[in-house]
């Protein structure tokens, strides 16, 4: 009896406790997930210079100081800052130090410099329309754009010098180049003594003028943007070297074609010399370049081809201030893998031989080189180092996703992480990995919506690869019924979906549909990111084909468990996702009963040069991979619901490609849905991405009945 009692009372706790889990809405999961129920997280930390001091921003307004062995101190709230200097700064915007007492913060035109010791500090205005703000390795200087020419100031006061001065607005200085492909995210380069500026400028007078509509203008306007499609006339590149003290400059021009792409630009530390890859516009061949401060070539110091694409993505690292010889990253063994040069170009030592990827150079000093790197499990991201003798360290030894920082000695690291069963952890630990400061150990800000936990598995392609899959069960989950799926897709280069951090990879909104009756699928075919490149080359020419066929791996995997529904399989996904919803929609007629393809690439030939190329060289040298591929050519055998979306403003992946679609179908008599976001651009952001998922998730839900 007594037994009895007890069960009873536990069952009715349960009962209780489940009811008191908190339902999840969509508004939640989309704007939430990096705000509400974000993980407790240390934010903008920084190391100060020359110290085994750090900062962070508590709640991006407060500045917070502290020791690795010692206490913190909360310097300053940013509201004390704005009644100071006279600016409305909402946080510490841009934060930098600038040395062991003073940092230096950037909001829009507005930079400001502050003295923690003195309490004093200085703000400068730049022009309104001032963009792409680089300081100097010591913060005196200031450079940027304005409209398509160069600038810089001193920071202490203002004073606008003049770099570029060019009337024709086809060249453009300062700005990034090639679309930002190759590791391109930026376009001004401060030599390490300041002396000196090194930009970009290209010639943009042969590339298409390509129109979109702005229908905030009344009546509507158009505006232009320079869209060189595959095959079609590009860009022509240079790079300009600006004397501070001569206030003057010379240009390096590509060696081996007009049209060639110029990247990875690094300065010697002593100032002399500017290394960068030139690489052909096929993108199958590279030379590493070294110029002098004149512009003149003074060597090829190596080259690299393969057959399918090279790809550098990183400049040069120089290990040591007093030595030129650096370190170049390649992946000409089929992993990213660290070499050792002279400046000079003599191969002095392969310091790494890792069968696995390298995802960033973290710091290069005092003869060591700290980098991320997955590690044997391709859904990781750890912290190793090597030394220029080539004896390399695992430095994070806790499996997951790390993001790290290390101080100006390389004796002290940062490192945040979180992991499949972690939310965050964030300490400072000795570079041998004893562990220093637990600084935060957050919980599980989602326990009360009681949410599943994703399950993430390996299943094999019909060659024998293992491919990694995430699914999601509804929180309610019963192994006795039948349940619907949604498969998010990306599937193309560079990208994971799948990783070993909290939620998986996966977005909130993933959770919210499981729990509307679903398993939500995702699966990472070859082709996509951090695996290699056997792993992600095989695409070459046929992007879509092998990727298709993985997917349907994942199909396959999915009918074979008890509890799915393969008469109800719905597919999502955006940009490369998009076109990958597609074919798997056209090819495999039957298998997926709703798609939702946002912003997708429907024919190779209207997307962009440099990526489109290096994937599937040019229509006319690969008429048959173009041909093959588009969806224009199997919109005839699509059977299902197909939901279009496009953001009307679009210069990744203009809207041509849909409209062509759309206008095939028409053609063809056959009706789809399409929905435009106007005036977005190549996704959907903000508080208007709620309506963006509201409506793809409606649509399955409607028509995957």
């Amino acid at each position: 009896m007594y037994n009895r009692f007890v069960l009873l009372c536990l069952a009715f706790l349960l009962t209780t406790v489940s009811s008191a889990q908190k339902d999840l809405t969509l508004e939640q999961a989309v704007l939430g997930q990096y705000q509400q129920f974000y993980p407790e997280h240390i934010f903008g930390f920084e190391w100060i210079k020359n110290q085994s001091k750090y900062s962070y921003l508590k709640g991006y307004q407060t500045l917070v100081v502290g020791e690795v062995g010692g206490e913190e101190e909360q310097i300053m709230h940013i509201r004390e800052l704005n009644e100071l200097l006279d600016i409305q700064f909402f946080y510490f915007a841009g934060f930098k130090w600038k040395n062991e007492s003073t940092f230096v913060l950037n909001f829009n035109e507005v930079v400001v410099t502050y003295n923690i010791e003195t309490k004093k500090g200085t703000k400068v205005e730049l022009p309104k329309n001032a963009e792409r703000i680089k300081f100097n390795e010591d913060y005196s200087l200031v450079a940027y754009t304005r409209d398509k020419n160069l600038y810089y100031s001193p920071v202490d006061s203002f004073e606008e010098i003049e770099v570029t001065n060019n009337i024709d607005l086809n060249i453009v200085s300062g700005q990034e180049i090639a679309r930002s492909e190759m590791g391109i995210t930026e376009g001004i380069f401060w030599s390490p003594s300041g002396n000196r500026i090194a930009f970009y400028q290209k010639d943009e007078s042969n590339v298409h003028d390509y129109p979109l509509l702005n229908i905030n203008d009344y009546p509507g306007s158009l505006t232009s943007i320079k869209y060189p499609m595959a095959g079609q006339d590009s860009e022509r590149a240079r790079v300009g070297i600006y004397s501070i003290k001569n206030r003057s400059t010379v240009f390096i021009s590509t060696e081996h074609g007009d049209e060639n792409y110029l990247t990875n630009v690094s300065w010697t530390p002593d100032d002399q010399f500017i290394l960068l890859a030139e690489v052909a516009r096929s993108q199958k061949h590279i030379w590493v370049q070294k110029y002098n401060v004149q512009g003149q070539l003074i060597k090829t110091l190596f080259e690299e081809s393969s057959d399918t694409w090279v790809e550098p993505e990183k400049p040069a690292y120089f290990p040591s201030k007093n030595s030129n010889d650096f370190v170049w990253v390649s992946e000409r063994d089929g992993f990213d893998n660290l070499y050792y040069y002279s400046i000079d170009g003599e191969l002095k030592r392969q310091l790494t031989n890792n069968k696995f990827m390298l995802k960033e150079v973290v710091a290069a000093h005092h003869g060591e080189i700290f980098f991320t790197a997955t590690g044997e499990n391709p859904l990781n991201t750890l912290l190793y180092k090597v030394d220029l003798k080539g004896r390399q360290n695992l430095i994070t030894k806790e499996s997951g996703t790390h993001s790290v920082s290390v101080n100006c000695t390389g004796a002290f690291v940062f490192d945040q992480f979180s992991s499949h069963d972690i939310p965050n952890k964030a300490l400072i630990k000795s570079v041998k990995g004893k562990e220093l400061k637990e600084m935060v150990v957050a919980d599980n800000p989602l326990a009360e919506y009681g949410l599943s936990k994703a399950e993430i598995k390996t299943i094999q392609s019909k060659d024998g690869v293992e491919l990694y899959t995430r699914l999601i069960k509804p929180k309610d989950f019963d192994s006795t019924k039948k349940y619907p799926v949604l498969i998010y897709v990306y599937g193309g280069p560079h990208a994971q979906l799948i990783t070993n951090s909290w939620l998986d990879g996966a977005s909130l909104w993933m959770h919210w549909m499981a729990n509307q009756g679903y398993v939500v699928f995702t699966l990472d075919n070859r082709g996509s990111g951090n695996r290699g490149v056997e792993f992600e080359h095989v695409i070459h020419r046929n992007l879509g084909v092998v990727e298709h066929q993985d997917q349907l791996e994942g199909v396959n995997y999915l009918s074979q468990l008890d509890y799915i529904d393969t008469s109800r399989i719905a597919v999502h996904g955006w940009s490369y996702g998009g076109f990958m919803t597609g074919t798997m929609m056209m090819k495999s007629p039957g298998v997926f009963k709703v798609g939702v393809a946002g912003g997708p690439v429907t024919d190779w030939k209207f997307y962009e040069a440099m990526y489109g190329e290096r994937y599937m060289d040019t229509p006319e040298e690969n008429k048959e991979g173009y041909e093959k591929t588009s969806l224009l050519n199997q919109a005839e055998n699509l059977k299902g619901d197909l939901l279009l979306i496009h953001g009307t403003s679009d210069p990744v992946v203009v809207m041509q490609h849909n409209l062509a679609l759309i206008k095939k179908f028409v053609e063809l008599g056959i009706q789809v849905d399409f929905f435009p976001y106007p005036m977005h651009e190549h996704n959907v952001r903000g508080k208007d991405r709620v309506h963006l998922m509201q409506k793809v998730l409606d649509y399955v839900l409607e028509n995957n009945q």
